[in-house]
């Protein structure tokens, strides 16, 4: 754990330098989320019922018990580790790949968050020479010479950066408006290093201000189903659990998120909303 001073952060879109370190934090975090939602659709009824009837077939074709119980599971994960980030994102996007260099910013002044620590301390973040990307030359090239129109800009949605002394702590992505006044985040990561210092609440925060002052009024985030502390924490910024509402008006259900289905339509995140 390393102690972050967060007036010293800043928090700015995505450039095409910063994609390797991005792609980076984001499989950092889904290395315990994938497992996770596996174990949580293998642990479900009507699951645990198909994986029985097949062990009982293969009970009549091979004398070993313990294979017959065993290879069920085994090919339904290796099914599982191969459909599902094709299916949905692991981290509660909606599409399971993201266009980074379409949402890459290639304005000539960052575009930044505000950051409530630097007016309270009085200081100014302190920026240094980012460091050297690790990625081959060539595909830095490749990506450069890579066409991106406006459609392709808007459609791809924005990715922030949590930046402090030139080195990357933290990311997350909004997706592209598809409704007027609603805005939705995901793949909110931070490293490793610097969690539990309060770097997901400002991200957080300072980008809902930043859509509240665009015109949002409701922001939905999606959550890994069996993520406990996403759940914690998203609560505690403000956020409701989607069907938790009791006074909904008719015409409000009907623009209301769904969580992502994987396997047999079981539910793989939690969809929490906030309104602004």
């Amino acid at each position: 754990m390393v102690r972050l001073e967060l007036d010293q952060v800043v928090m700015r879109r995505m450039k095409e330098d910063d994609i390797e370190m991005v792609k980076a934090l984001i499989k950092e975090g889904c290395e315990g989320a994938e497992n996770r939602l596996i174990l949580h659709i293998l642990t479900r009824p009507f699951c645990l019922f198909i994986l029985a009837v097949l062990s009982s077939i293969l009970r009549c074709l091979i004398h070993s018990f313990i294979l017959a119980l065993a290879i069920p599971v085994f090919l339904l994960i290796i099914f599982l580790k191969i459909t599902m980030p094709r299916s949905t994102g692991v981290l509660g996007s909606s599409r399971p790949y993201w266009d980074y260099v379409g949402s890459s910013y290639r304005g000539t002044q960052d575009e930044t968050l505000q950051n409530p620590f630097c007016r309270i301390s009085g200081k100014t973040p302190m920026t240094k020479r980012p460091r050297r990307r690790i990625g081959p030359k060539e595909k830095d090239k490749e990506m450069s010479a890579e066409k991106v129109t406006p459609e392709r800009e808007q459609a791809a949605g924005q990715v922030w950066v949590a930046e402090c002394e030139g080195d990357i702590l933290g990311c997350v992505f909004r997706e592209s408006e598809m409704q007027a006044g609603v805005r939705r985040i995901c793949r909110l990561v931070t490293g490793s290093w610097y969690r539990r210092e309060g770097l997901g609440r400002l991200f957080v925060q300072s980008l809902e201000q930043r859509e509240r002052e665009t015109g949002a009024h409701r922001v939905y985030a999606h959550v890994p189903y069996p993520s406990k502390v996403g759940e914690v924490f998203f609560r505690k910024l403000g956020y409701q659990l989607l069907g938790e509402e009791t006074d909904v008006e008719e015409d409000e259900k009907a623009n209301l998120e769904t969580p992502e289905r994987g396997f047999l339509g079981y539910p793989i995140t939690k969809v929490f909303y906030k309104d602004l």
